[in-house]
């Protein structure tokens, strides 16, 4: 028996406006929270070179300061007087090699006047070019 014969079956619909504005709320999430790196960079052109780059290394002197100040150089002990005594051991160490570089390996709790004289000794010494040996760690 059909005890339903005037009625219609409605056919099943899928509301859509909700799902829209879930999507809108994604997209302007997404927007929000994009890091937009471009805008923040500097345009730079680097200028070319057609050449090839240096076989040669050039030469180390690597100077060593510890905590209670004493000096190494290539690894060989310097009694520090003064910062001319210093700079003759490294003109010494230099050799009359062409633009040595200077490396610093200083202990991380030296006093900072101990490197503060090998840079002047390196400078006395004509030796402009120096740099600091470091370690990756974490910075506290």
């Amino acid at each position: 028996m059909n005890f339903q014969r005037g009625q219609h079956r409605d056919e099943p619909e899928i509301n859509l406006i909700p799902m829209i504005d879930v999507l809108l709320v994604i997209l302007i999430f997404l927007m929000v929270t994009t890091t937009y790196a471009k805008f923040s960079e500097l345009q730079i052109n680097l200028p070319q070179a057609a050449g090839e780059p240096s076989k040669e290394k050039p030469t180390q002197i690597n100077v060593a300061v510890d905590t209670a100040g004493n000096y190494q150089i290539n690894d060989a002990t310097v009694n520090f007087a003064n910062v001319a005594s210093l700079s003759d051991a490294l003109k010494k160490a230099a050799g009359g090699g062409t633009a040595p570089v200077i490396v610093i390996n200083a202990d991380a709790k030296a006093n900072y006047q101990s490197v503060i004289n090998v840079m002047e000794a390196a400078r006395e010494a004509g030796l402009v070019r120096v740099t600091f040996a470091t370690q990756r760690g974490e910075i506290r």
